[in-house]
């Protein structure tokens, strides 16, 4: 072989090992930035374990046994041993029922991590004493007591930073990364920054037409927008079809602000407001919360009377303290974040000093 028939040769080879290195090193970029988006996504509904008292053979084995409880009543399902699988309040749709334990987190905001086996779902009707005769609550209770299908708690999930796009059978976008709100071109940094009066209809982009006949058409500026009550009634009104009102002067169902959801007859006050006026009291003790509950602050002076911020309650993280999560303007969104408080009802801290009230729907 000549010199120059090696030199080519040779060229081949460095060639050939560059090409390699380079796609190496790009397959490499790609594993890591596979694992950074990962990293900043919300786990939604992350299932680890099943926990025994919720097997089937326990569930149907005749052993289960009803309870009423007081303050507020409701009904308690226990099993054999006496864990509990499900309560239900009077007066309210939400039930809480034991499952597959969860693991809800979210890593762009917060290092709080809710891991829990507490399934938020709504029946078809309010609790009433001794509803489990009911023929409508057995039918409803075969089909989703175990059931992993999406519930109050995995929908939230669904609207934090980093959550992926949901698309409807039309092609709507129903699901994925939610804003609190449009800039406010008033507004300042800290401060009224972003605008309020954001709903689910905002959100998707839709005209929606409620039950008193009432339509109300999106802002095309709020699109992928809600505020705090909007995204209630996001997760519990569109998602999980609670019956929604336009505003909050008529009808029935879950009214459209914070404090007209606070002062409703809709579900059942488990902590009512206290100190008789304006800023009212933080309640003495919180123990009565429950997973799924709403719970309402009063954070803004400038709002008077009125109860300013909603959110629904979680249950208590790996650190012990009681997490909710809620629509804000600090974090743009969704969130059991820290950015401008955080999401703690324990201690002293923001969201804690300026919890007012707690409903069950």
């Amino acid at each position: 072989m000549s010199a120059k028939s090696k030199k080519r040769g040779g060229r081949r080879v460095l060639h050939a090992a560059t090409v390699i290195a380079l796609l190496a090193g790009s397959a490499y970029l790609t594993v890591e930035l596979r694992k950074d988006e990962q990293a900043k996504a919300p786990a939604v509904q992350a299932i680890t374990d099943t926990p025994d008292l919720t097997s089937a053979g326990d569930a149907e084995s005749g052993e289960k046994k009803w309870e009423r409880l007081k303050n507020p009543a409701r009904s308690v399902l226990r099993s054999g041993s006496g864990a509990v699988l499900a309560t239900f309040t009077d007066g309210a749709r939400t039930a809480t029922l034991t499952g597959p334990s969860r693991t809800f987190s979210e890593p762009t905001s917060t290092k709080s991590r809710v891991v829990t086996e507490n399934w938020v779902r709504l029946m078809p009707e309010p609790w009433i004493k001794d509803g489990q005769k009911e023929k409508w609550f057995k039918d409803w209770f075969e089909e989703f007591f175990g059931s992993e299908e999406d519930d109050l708690f995995a929908y939230s999930f669904q609207y934090v930073e980093g959550a992926p796009v949901k698309e409807d059978g039309e092609g709507t976008p129903y699901a994925g990364d939610a804003d609190f709100g449009p800039i406010n071109p008033e507004g300042s940094e800290g401060a009224d920054y972003r605008l309020e009066q954001s709903d689910f209809y905002d959100y998707l982009g839709i005209p929606y037409t409620f039950r008193d006949g009432t339509t109300i058409q999106p802002e095309q500026m709020r699109y992928r927008s809600i505020d705090c009550s909007g995204f209630i009634r996001t997760v519990f009104g569109y998602r999980g079809r609670f019956p929604l009102m336009a505003d909050d002067k008529s009808g029935d169902g879950l009214p459209r602000t914070a404090n007209g959801m606070a002062r409703s007859k809709a579900g059942t006050d488990v902590i009512k407001l206290s100190g008789g006026s304006p800023p009212y009291e933080r309640p003495k003790s919180i123990s009565v919360l429950q997973p799924g509950d709403l719970v309402f602050f009063k954070l803004d002076a400038r709002t008077k009377e009125r109860l300013d911020h909603v959110g629904m309650y979680m249950g208590v993280d790996t650190d012990g303290h009681q997490i909710f999560v809620s629509s804000r303007e600090e974090v743009n969104g969704p969130t059991i974040g820290d950015k401008g408080g955080t999401s703690r009802l324990d201690g002293n801290g923001y969201y804690a000093k300026t919890l007012r009230s707690a409903k069950r729907l």
